[in-house]
């Protein structure tokens, strides 16, 4: 019985290790980035505190990939994250109080940095409050005359 369960060990051991390789071997496909993101806001260049920094591969038809990965923003607006592949990167950044970041990014180079300018949300139009294009309409409007 010993033997048969050390043999059982040695074996998993072996296909372990045989699993190990293939998962190396995807790493070295092609050459990797060190992405760095400082996410400040807008209006006055202060950093932006656990805002969520979301990486999406995008494929080659420029359509969002399956999968995903989520950073989030440091003290100082800081997120880093080492070994992504080159090539188009969606990146998302969402943080409450903010207006929700999205852009396509090509990752070129060993070392890129991205900084993200978050905006205060923008108001909502109302068809019930009072617009400057309302007052021009009204200019617009013939004089009432009265009849004589």
């Amino acid at each position: 019985m010993k033997k048969i369960v050390s043999v059982v060990s040695a074996l998993m051991i072996v296909l372990g290790v045989g699993m190990i390789g293939p998962a190396v071997a995807q790493d070295d496909d092609g050459p990797m980035s060190d992405l760095r993101f400082v996410v400040v806001r807008d209006y006055n260049g202060k950093p932006v505190r656990n805002a969520a920094v979301v990486l999406h591969p995008v494929n080659r038809k420029g359509k969002q990939s399956r999968g995903g990965l989520e950073l989030k923003t440091d003290g100082e607006g800081r997120a880093n994250i080492d070994g992504i592949p080159y090539g188009p990167l969606r990146v998302q950044v969402l943080a409450q109080g903010f207006q929700t970041f999205g852009e396509d990014y090509k990752i070129d180079r060993a070392e890129t940095e991205i900084t993200v300018k978050l905006k205060r949300p923008g108001g909502q139009y109302s068809i019930y409050e009072n617009h400057g294009d309302a007052k021009k309409a009204d200019d617009k409007k013939p004089v009432e005359q009265k009849p004589q």
